[in-house]
């Protein structure tokens, strides 16, 4: 322990003693120990509770572990090290380790440090493990005691708004569980959802938070977009409403403008990623809602990348469900907006634009309609190359080098240029090693290519072996799409071909129904 370490425990442990000895409760000694700490040693509200317990790292964890296996629940990751990181501020737990901390010392996010409630819906000032103020247990698996009150709302966050982020959070909880297949994108949870998105809308049009505060929000976006290749998208989805939801309350009041324009950023951000996140669960009427509410905040900011960063994934709502020659208007209205500026959108939206041309002209294309989408292709990579490093990085945000081959790869595939097409696609999934959602649309693509070339045995081998790879949270109406088109395609080929039934058989699973989405409706 360092000579400021053991200076800050110290001074920690009189305040405890002179507290204890005064009928203080432990909260209220974590609020005085945090109040003389951090001026000097920048103690955080978090470590505060600790330090007012009287506890080291390694006790939160044993108990947090205790948690866990009371909920019979898998052993969480959680260690030293990344309690160490939520207690300095360099990292923000997560919405489970956040219940978890708080189920340890019986106090609200907020007393934490963080805003916004627990997911749980509950108090948690129910006994936890620490200390023994009071008898009795707390947990997901126990109803909430009559006499204890929930946390106190927004002032401005109205009944209609709790009960949306209500739904979210007990879908959050059953995707937690150990039987998460009782979770589905069902009418309430799409009505949460959209309740969420017009709120923000209402916000945007009408509208002090620390700066600090703002540090953790747009530290968690970036959090989100680093999870969309890894999480299921129903899980992330939850995530992701109840941050913007947040932001939307931190917004119902005009800010000075340099947060203001920061809010609108993570507004812009978060309601973009959602619409991605909606792409994928397959709901495209509510992808294009929340597109829409993205570039409302977008324009609040002044920012053309993060306008053309918004249209750009707004043109693939169009692109991956039907119409083609709107997702190239959109592509081409992000590329003007980006004008000039090195940004994702300028790589993204010329890719978006051969997609789009290969669709509208197929596998029969003219010379020219080929041309015309290799040029784009050709800016794509032009446009890439001048990226900055961090955004070549961020899948979700910016703009990969996976993605761009798996794209060139698809446009090859739709003009028709298997040849090309399948050594670009292996180039591509080589570079993957996350995001099931491209991987298996890729293997689509490669089975398409095969099919194209005339070989049925080897299309259909690869693309069961694609669905056979897919875990039931990703079998949404977007990855099915290409899957039942593939299957269509090689039944007007060869309707009775040995092969096929094995396919079928992966194409009909029953546990389709998990996070199926509505897409078709």
């Amino acid at each position: 322990m360092s000579g400021r370490q053991h200076r800050e425990t110290e001074m920690a442990r009189r305040i405890r003693a002179k507290g204890l000895a005064t009928g203080r409760s432990s909260a209220q000694i974590a609020d005085e120990i945090h109040e003389a700490c951090a001026p000097q040693f920048g103690t955080t509200r978090i470590k505060g509770h600790r330090l007012a317990h009287g506890i080291a790292l390694a006790d939160v964890i044993e108990q947090v572990r205790a948690l866990f296996e009371r909920d019979a629940k898998p052993q969480p990751g959680i260690g030293e090290t990344l309690l160490s990181a939520y207690e300095s501020g360099l990292k923000r737990p997560g919405p489970e380790y956040l219940h978890y901390l708080c189920t340890v010392y019986r106090v609200e996010p907020a007393a934490l440090g963080y805003d916004g409630p627990c997911i749980c819906g509950h108090g948690h000032r129910m006994p936890g493990v620490v200390g023994g103020e009071a008898p009795g247990l707390h947990g997901a698996a126990l109803a909430t005691p009559p006499d204890l009150m929930a946390p106190s709302p927004h002032p401005d966050q109205n009944s209609e708004s709790e009960e949306d982020e209500n739904i979210l959070r007990r879908t959050l909880l059953a995707l937690l569980s150990s039987n998460p297949n009782v979770a589905k994108l069902d009418g309430p949870v799409l009505g949460a959802c959209e309740g969420i998105r017009r709120r923000m809308d209402h916000t945007l049009v009408s509208a002090t938070v620390s700066p600090a505060m703002l540090d953790q929000w747009e530290e968690a976006t970036l959090s989100f977009g680093r999870q969309y290749t890894t999480t299921a998208p129903l899980r992330l989805v939850c995530d992701v409403l109840l941050e913007l939801s947040a932001v939307r309350n931190a917004m119902s009041r005009r800010q000075p403008i340099d947060l203001q324009e920061r809010l609108c950023r993570m507004a812009a951000q978060l309601s973009g990623l959602s619409g991605m996140i909606m792409i994928n669960l397959g709901d495209h009427r509510l992808a294009r809602s929340f597109f829409r509410t993205g570039r409302t905040a977008a324009d609040e900011t002044g920012d053309r990348a993060l306008r053309a960063w918004v249209t750009a994934r707004e043109a693939l709502v169009p692109l991956y469900y039907g119409d083609a020659r709107e997702a190239l208007n959109l592509a081409k209205k992000s590329r003007d907006l980006a004008g000039q500026t090195p940004c994702a959108a300028q790589a993204m939206a010329p890719v978006v634009e051969a997609r789009a041309l290969a669709m509208l002209s197929g596998t029969e294309s003219k010379k020219e309609v080929v041309d015309q989408a290799k040029r784009a292709l050709a800016r794509a990579r032009n446009a890439f190359s001048h990226m900055k490093a961090n955004d070549q990085e961020d899948v979700a945000f910016g703009y990969t080098e996976k993605q761009l081959y798996f794209y060139q790869g698809d446009v090859l595939t739709k003009l028709g240029q298997t040849l090309e097409a399948e050594v670009v696609l292996d180039q591509a999934l080589d570079k993957y090693q996350d995001h099931i959602f491209d991987q298996t649309l890729i293997r689509l693509d490669r089975a398409q290519c095969r099919l194209i070339e005339g070989d049925l045995d080897d299309a259909l081998q690869s693309a069961t072996e694609a669905l056979r790879m897919l875990g039931p949270e990703y079998r949404t109406d977007f990855i099915m799409r290409p899957a039942l088109a593939l299957e269509q395609a090689v039944m007007a080929r060869d309707a009775k071909h040995p092969k096929l039934p094995a396919y079928q058989e992966q194409l009909r699973s029953p546990q389709l129904a998990l996070g199926e989405g509505n897409g078709g409706a």
